[in-house]
C-alpha cells in the first residue's frame, strides 16, 4: 500500500449565526495560526501500510483517532452506546468510556495518560497512550517518537549510511536500506533532504562529520511526522539518485551528470521497497572503516529458512541473535553493523554489497537448526585454484586473502563456546555468501543444546552464545583490525 492521508475528521455541529459573529475575532485568530504553521500530524509506518494523520489538541494534549491508527493495518469496526465506545481490530476487542483514564482490552484493564473522549461516535485516544495501546491490539512491539509525530509498528524502518567519496572529496554519497524518494531544496551553505514518506531511522549520532572541506557535516532530525537529512556544505551541490532509489549521491555540478537541481523534488522512485536491514552502531566517519564487525541474520521475509513449527521459523531466531550480539559486541566497545533487523527479504547479493562496502573487519552470519546440538562454526571453502590475475578478484575467491583470519576467528570464538560448555565444532564449506565476503567471515549455526527446540528462543541461552561470540571476536580485535 502506498503513501495515504487519512483523515476521518469528527463531524462539527452547525453553529447559530450569532454565535459565528461573536466568536469571529477568536475564528480569524485561528485560522491566522493555522495558516502560519502546518497541521500536526502523526506518522505510522508498518509493514502493512506507511500512512499520515491529524492530531487533534484537547485538553492541553494531542489526540488521536484510535479507528484511523487501526484502520490500515487490518479489519476493524466501532460502536457507540451512550458513553460507551467499543472496538474490535480482528478478534481483538476493546471497550473504553467517555472520561475515563481506565480502558479495557480483551478483558484486560490499561490506563491510559489522558480520558479518553467521544466526539460523534469518533474515539479519540491521547497519542502517548499509542505505544502501550497498540501492542495489546497489534499483539506486537510498537515504537513512538512522540515529539517528532512518528510511530513505527514492528521491526520496521530504513536504516542508512553515508560517506565521502574515496575518490572524490566534494562527493557525498548515501546508501539506504530500502528506495527512498525524499524531497530535495537547498538555502545557502545547506542541503535539506526531506523524508516525508519513508520509516527513515536515525543513526547513533545525529550528526555525522566527514574528513572534506566541501562537505564537513550532516545533522538527521525529526519533526512533525518527517525526517529530514541536512547537509552543510560551502559549494552547490546537486542531488543524483541511483540503484533504484537506494543510494542519493550529491556533488557539484560538473561531477553529477544527471543529477536533480537542488531546490526540486526528486523523481518519483518505487513506492515500496523492503524494509529496514541495516542498523549502524557508530556515527559513520569518512576515510577510514566504520565499523569493526557486520552481522548477519540469515534468511528473512518471505525465505522462512527452517522451519521448526508452526510458530517458530529460523529468520526469527538469527534477527534476535544478531540483535543480541550487536549489543555484546559494542560493549566491548566494537562498533557493529546489522543486516536485516527486520523481517524482510534481502539477497545474497545485496548482503555482500553492504557487508564489503561497510569497510569492516569481520563479517558474522548466524544460521539455526533442529539437528545436532550446540553451534557449527563455518569458514569459506573455496574453489581449487582460484587464483586472481590481473586487477580484478574473483567472486568466488574474495575470500581468499582474508581465509587465515576468518579460521582464527572461528577458532577463538570456538574456545570460548567451549569456556561455556557448549558444544561446538569448527567446519569449512561452501556456504554463500562466506566466499564472496572480503574481510575475515564466518557463519555461526546455532542448536539447540538438548532435544528441547524452545531452548533457541530461549534469552538466556541466546544470551550465552551471544556473550561467547563476542568474547571471541574481541580477542581477535587488534589480529582484526589490522586487516586491509
Amino acid at each position: 500500500m502506498g503513501w495515504t492521508k487519512r483523515s476521518r475528521g469528527s463531524a462539527g455541529v452547525g453553529p447559530a449565526s450569532g454565535w459565528v459573529a461573536a466568536a469571529l475575532p477568536v475564528i480569524l485568530a485561528a485560522l491566522l495560526l493555522s495558516a502560519a504553521a502546518p497541521e500536526k500530524r502523526l506518522s505510522i509506518y508498518s509493514t502493512a501500510a506507511n500512512y499520515s494523520l491529524p492530531v487533534t489538541q484537547r485538553n492541553g494534549r494531542d489526540y488521536i483517532g484510535l479507528l484511523e491508527v487501526l484502520d490500515p493495518l487490518g479489519t476493524v469496526t466501532a460502536k457507540t452506546e451512550g458513553p460507551r465506545w467499543r472496538l474490535r481490530y480482528n478478534n481483538i476487542f476493546g471497550e473504553f468510556v467517555e472520561g475515563r483514564t481506565r480502558v479495557r482490552v480483551q478483558g484486560r484493564d490499561a490506563d491510559l495518560p489522558g480520558e479518553f473522549l467521544l466526539e460523534n461516535g469518533r474515539g479519540l485516544v491521547p497519542v502517548a497512550a499509542l505505544a502501550s495501546l497498540l501492542p495489546r491490539f497489534l499483539g506486537g512491539p510498537v515504537t513512538l517518537h512522540e515529539d517528532s509525530g512518528r510511530l513505527f509498528v514492528g521491526s520496521v524502518g530504513t536504516h542508512f549510511t553515508a560517506a565521502v567519496a574515496e575518490d572524490n572529496a566534494a562527493q557525498l554519497v548515501f546508501h539506504f536500506s530500502a528506495p527512498v524518494n525524499p524531497s530535495v531544496a537547498t538555502e545557502p551553505g545547506k542541503v535539506h533532504l526531506t523524508f516525508n514518506h519513508e520509516p527513515l531511522i536515525a543513526p547513533a549520532s545525529p550528526t555525522l562529520t566527514f574528513n572534506s572541506k566541501a562537505i564537513p557535516s550532516a545533522t538527521y532530525s525529526e519533526s512533525n511526522g518527517a525526517a529530514e537529512i541536512t547537509v552543510s556544505s560551502s559549494i552547490p551541490l546537486l542531488a543524483r539518485f541511483s540503484n533504484d532509489g537506494r543510494t542519493v549521491t550529491l556533488g557539484p555540478a560538473a561531477s553529477a551528470p544527471q543529477s536533480l537541481a537542488a531546490g526540486t523534488s526528486a523523481p518519483t522512485g518505487p513506492a515500496q521497497g523492503s524494509a529496514a536491514v541495516l542498523s549502524a552502531g557508530g556515527a559513520a566517519a569518512s576515510g577510514t572503516r566504520r565499523y569493526f564487525a557486520v552481522v548477519d541474520a540469515s534468511h528473512g521475509g518471505n525465505d522462512p529458512g527452517e522451519v521448526f513449527s508452526n510458530t517458530l521459523v529460523e529468520k526469527d531466531i538469527t534477527v534476535a541473535l544478531a540483535r543480541r550480539l550487536r549489543q555484546e559486541l559494542q560493549n566491548r566497545g566494537l562498533s557493529t553493523l546489522v543486516l536485516r533487523d527486520s523481517d524482510t527479504n534481502l539477497a545474497l547479493d545485496e548482503r555482500v554489497f553492504f557487508a564489503n562496502s561497510s569497510r569492516t573487519a569481520i563479517y558474522i552470519a548466524f544460521h539455526a537448526a533442529s539437528s545436532g546440538h550446540g553451534v557449527r562454526l563455518y569458514t569459506a571453502l573455496l574453489p581449487y585454484g582460484g587464483d586472481d590475475r590481473g586487477p580484478f578478484r574473483s567472486w568466488t575467491t574474495a575470500q581468499s586473502p582474508s581465509l587465515s583470519n576468518s579460521r582464527e576467528a572461528a577458532e577463538s570464538v570456538a574456545a570460548e563456546l567451549r569456556k561455556q560448555l557448549v558444544p561446538v565444532r569448527a567446519l569449512a564449506a561452501p556456504l554463500r555468501p562466506l566466499n564472496n565476503v572480503v574481510m575475515a567471515a564466518i557463519a555461526v549455526e546455532v542448536a539447540p543444546q538438548t532435544s528441547d527446540l524452545s531452548q533457541l528462543t530461549s534469552p538466556e541461552y541466546q544470551q550465552l552464545i551471544a556473550s561467547a561470540v563476542a568474547n571471541g571476536i574481541a580477542a581477535m580485535r587488534d589480529k582484526l583490525g589490522a586487516a586491509p
